[in-house]
Protein backbone atom coordinates (compact mmCIF):
# COMPACT_ATOMS: atom_id res chain seq x y z
CA UNK A 1 0.00 0.00 0.00
CA UNK A 2 1.27 3.66 -1.10
CA UNK A 3 -0.02 6.22 1.46
CA UNK A 4 0.58 10.14 1.36
CA UNK A 5 0.05 11.39 4.65
CA UNK A 6 -0.21 15.37 4.54
CA UNK A 7 1.84 15.60 1.91
CA UNK A 8 3.12 19.24 0.87
CA UNK A 9 5.80 20.56 -1.97
CA UNK A 10 7.13 24.11 -1.85
CA UNK A 11 9.44 24.95 -4.67
CA UNK A 12 11.49 28.30 -3.18
CA UNK A 13 8.32 30.24 -2.14
CA UNK A 14 5.85 28.72 -4.60
CA UNK A 15 2.98 25.49 -3.27
CA UNK A 16 2.77 23.27 -5.59
CA UNK A 17 1.34 20.33 -3.27
CA UNK A 18 -0.63 21.33 -0.17
CA UNK A 19 -1.79 19.32 2.40
CA UNK A 20 -2.66 15.46 0.36
CA UNK A 21 -3.87 12.71 2.12
CA UNK A 22 -4.72 9.70 0.37
CA UNK A 23 -3.97 5.43 0.15
CA UNK A 24 -3.40 3.74 -3.04
CA UNK A 25 -4.06 -0.16 -2.25
CA UNK A 26 -3.02 -2.92 -4.58
CA UNK A 27 -4.42 -4.94 -7.59
CA UNK A 28 -5.47 -1.57 -8.98
CA UNK A 29 -4.72 1.20 -11.22
CA UNK A 30 -5.47 4.58 -10.24
CA UNK A 31 -5.22 7.61 -12.30
CA UNK A 32 -4.39 11.02 -11.62
CA UNK A 33 -5.48 14.18 -13.88
CA UNK A 34 -5.51 17.59 -14.51
CA UNK A 35 -3.83 19.88 -16.68
CA UNK A 36 0.05 20.72 -17.27
CA UNK A 37 2.13 22.06 -14.26
CA UNK A 38 -0.79 21.09 -12.17
CA UNK A 39 1.70 19.27 -9.85
CA UNK A 40 0.59 15.62 -11.13
CA UNK A 41 4.34 14.41 -12.00
CA UNK A 42 5.36 16.25 -8.27
CA UNK A 43 3.15 13.49 -6.58
CA UNK A 44 4.39 10.81 -9.15
CA UNK A 45 8.45 11.81 -8.10
CA UNK A 46 7.42 11.95 -4.21
CA UNK A 47 6.32 8.55 -4.69
CA UNK A 48 8.57 7.20 -6.33
CA UNK A 49 11.67 9.02 -4.13
CA UNK A 50 12.78 11.39 -6.57
CA UNK A 51 11.77 14.05 -4.47
CA UNK A 52 11.28 14.87 -1.10
CA UNK A 53 8.45 16.32 0.28
CA UNK A 54 8.56 19.53 2.06
CA UNK A 55 6.22 18.92 4.95
CA UNK A 56 4.51 15.38 5.67
CA UNK A 57 4.88 11.77 4.99
CA UNK A 58 5.62 9.37 1.96
CA UNK A 59 5.09 5.68 3.08
CA UNK A 60 5.19 2.41 0.85
CA UNK A 61 4.30 -1.13 2.60
CA UNK A 62 5.14 1.11 6.10
CA UNK A 63 8.08 2.13 4.75
CA UNK A 64 8.66 5.96 4.94
CA UNK A 65 10.10 7.09 1.60
CA UNK A 66 12.79 9.74 2.04
CA UNK A 67 13.56 8.76 5.77
CA UNK A 68 14.10 5.03 6.02
CA UNK A 69 15.42 4.09 2.69
CA UNK A 70 15.58 6.66 -0.38
CA UNK A 71 13.32 4.78 -2.87
CA UNK A 72 10.61 2.05 -2.51
CA UNK A 73 11.86 -1.41 -2.69
CA UNK A 74 10.32 -2.73 -5.66
CA UNK A 75 9.31 0.10 -8.02
CA UNK A 76 9.08 0.38 -11.92
CA UNK A 77 8.76 3.68 -13.62
CA UNK A 78 8.42 6.36 -16.35
CA UNK A 79 8.65 9.63 -15.67
CA UNK A 80 9.24 11.99 -18.21
CA UNK A 81 11.00 10.61 -21.49
CA UNK A 82 12.87 7.49 -21.08
CA UNK A 83 17.21 7.52 -20.69
CA UNK A 84 18.54 4.85 -22.51
CA UNK A 85 22.64 4.90 -23.63
CA UNK A 86 21.84 6.02 -27.56
CA UNK A 87 24.81 3.80 -29.11
CA UNK A 88 23.34 0.05 -27.28
CA UNK A 89 20.61 -1.97 -28.63
CA UNK A 90 17.28 -2.30 -26.55
CA UNK A 91 18.25 -5.25 -25.40
CA UNK A 92 21.85 -4.44 -23.65
CA UNK A 93 20.47 -1.19 -22.43
CA UNK A 94 17.90 -3.26 -20.43
CA UNK A 95 20.72 -5.39 -19.50
CA UNK A 96 23.07 -3.16 -17.92
CA UNK A 97 20.08 -2.17 -16.17
CA UNK A 98 19.06 -5.04 -14.76
CA UNK A 99 22.83 -5.75 -13.50
CA UNK A 100 22.04 -2.87 -10.59
CA UNK A 101 19.91 -5.46 -8.70
CA UNK A 102 20.65 -8.41 -10.67
CA UNK A 103 17.05 -10.71 -10.12
CA UNK A 104 16.38 -10.63 -13.84
CA UNK A 105 18.05 -12.96 -16.59
CA UNK A 106 18.32 -12.29 -20.14
CA UNK A 107 15.90 -14.79 -20.95
CA UNK A 108 13.32 -12.92 -18.89
CA UNK A 109 14.53 -9.46 -20.78
CA UNK A 110 14.00 -10.90 -23.83
CA UNK A 111 11.15 -12.16 -22.70
CA UNK A 112 9.97 -8.51 -21.03
CA UNK A 113 10.92 -6.94 -24.96
CA UNK A 114 8.79 -9.60 -27.00
CA UNK A 115 5.68 -8.39 -24.78
CA UNK A 116 6.03 -4.78 -25.65
CA UNK A 117 6.14 -5.64 -29.29
CA UNK A 118 10.19 -5.27 -29.74
CA UNK A 119 12.34 -7.94 -30.87
CA UNK A 120 15.27 -8.41 -28.47
CA UNK A 121 17.85 -9.82 -31.03
CA UNK A 122 17.96 -6.53 -32.80
CA UNK A 123 21.45 -5.18 -33.21
CA UNK A 124 19.52 -1.44 -34.03
CA UNK A 125 20.57 0.87 -31.80
CA UNK A 126 18.17 3.22 -29.61
CA UNK A 127 19.04 6.05 -30.99
CA UNK A 128 17.63 5.01 -34.13
CA UNK A 129 13.94 3.75 -32.27
CA UNK A 130 11.11 5.82 -33.21
CA UNK A 131 9.47 7.64 -30.02
CA UNK A 132 6.66 4.45 -29.99
CA UNK A 133 9.62 2.02 -29.92
CA UNK A 134 11.57 4.18 -27.34
CA UNK A 135 8.17 4.29 -25.33
CA UNK A 136 7.66 0.17 -25.69
CA UNK A 137 11.18 -0.06 -24.31
CA UNK A 138 10.56 1.62 -21.27
CA UNK A 139 7.76 -0.02 -20.62
CA UNK A 140 9.34 -3.37 -20.88
CA UNK A 141 12.38 -1.65 -18.37
CA UNK A 142 9.81 -1.05 -16.00
CA UNK A 143 8.04 -4.01 -15.67
CA UNK A 144 11.18 -7.08 -16.70
CA UNK A 145 11.73 -7.07 -12.66
CA UNK A 146 7.87 -7.15 -11.99
CA UNK A 147 7.87 -4.58 -9.54
CA UNK A 148 5.32 -4.24 -7.10
CA UNK A 149 4.35 -0.56 -7.92
CA UNK A 150 4.07 0.62 -11.01
CA UNK A 151 4.54 4.63 -11.61
CA UNK A 152 3.83 5.58 -15.42
CA UNK A 153 3.48 9.37 -16.57
CA UNK A 154 2.49 9.64 -20.07
CA UNK A 155 2.96 5.60 -20.55
CA UNK A 156 1.43 5.90 -24.51
CA UNK A 157 3.24 8.64 -25.61
CA UNK A 158 4.23 8.02 -29.31
CA UNK A 159 2.31 5.04 -29.80
CA UNK A 160 -0.03 4.02 -32.46
CA UNK A 161 -3.73 2.55 -31.69
CA UNK A 162 -2.33 -0.78 -32.00
CA UNK A 163 0.59 -0.05 -29.68
CA UNK A 164 -2.18 1.59 -27.10
CA UNK A 165 -4.24 -1.23 -27.03
CA UNK A 166 -0.99 -3.24 -26.60
CA UNK A 167 0.05 -1.58 -23.89
CA UNK A 168 -3.54 -0.87 -22.10
CA UNK A 169 -3.30 -5.04 -22.11
CA UNK A 170 -0.50 -5.52 -20.38
CA UNK A 171 -1.08 -2.90 -17.50
CA UNK A 172 -4.53 -4.83 -16.98
CA UNK A 173 -3.12 -8.14 -16.92
CA UNK A 174 -0.10 -6.66 -14.64
CA UNK A 175 -2.71 -5.40 -12.28
CA UNK A 176 -4.33 -8.54 -11.97
CA UNK A 177 -1.11 -10.15 -10.49
CA UNK A 178 -1.79 -7.96 -7.48
CA UNK A 179 0.18 -4.84 -8.43
CA UNK A 180 -0.44 -1.09 -7.78
CA UNK A 181 -0.31 1.46 -10.60
CA UNK A 182 -0.15 4.90 -10.78
CA UNK A 183 -1.06 5.99 -14.33
CA UNK A 184 -1.26 9.88 -15.84
CA UNK A 185 -2.49 10.53 -18.63
CA UNK A 186 -4.00 13.34 -21.14
CA UNK A 187 -6.20 10.90 -22.96
CA UNK A 188 -9.22 10.70 -21.33
CA UNK A 189 -9.86 6.75 -23.11
CA UNK A 190 -7.08 5.67 -21.33
CA UNK A 191 -8.26 6.53 -17.61
CA UNK A 192 -11.42 5.63 -18.48
CA UNK A 193 -10.32 1.62 -19.77
CA UNK A 194 -7.60 1.12 -17.43
CA UNK A 195 -8.49 3.19 -14.13
CA UNK A 196 -10.24 1.64 -11.13
CA UNK A 197 -9.69 5.19 -9.22
CA UNK A 198 -9.63 8.31 -10.19
CA UNK A 199 -7.78 11.54 -8.63
CA UNK A 200 -7.33 14.83 -9.76
CA UNK A 201 -5.12 17.32 -8.79
CA UNK A 202 -6.79 20.91 -8.41
CA UNK A 203 -5.57 24.08 -6.59
CA UNK A 204 -2.45 21.95 -4.91
CA UNK A 205 -5.12 19.51 -3.85
CA UNK A 206 -5.59 15.92 -4.77
CA UNK A 207 -9.30 15.24 -5.26
CA UNK A 208 -11.18 11.94 -5.71
CA UNK A 209 -13.41 11.86 -9.18
CA UNK A 210 -14.86 8.58 -8.64
CA UNK A 211 -14.13 5.19 -10.81
CA UNK A 212 -14.74 2.61 -13.30
CA UNK A 213 -14.90 -0.65 -10.69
Amino acid sequence: MIELKNVCKVFKDQTVIDQVSVKFEDNKIYGIVGHNGCGKTVILKMISGLLKPTTGQVIVNGVRIGIDRDFPESLGMIIETPGFIPYLSGYKNLKNISAIKGICTPEKIKDTIRLVGLDPDSKKAVAKYSLGMRQRLGIAQAIMEEPEILILDEPMNGLDKKGVEEIRGILLSYKQTGRTILLCSHNPDDIKILCDQVYRVENKKLIEEGGNA
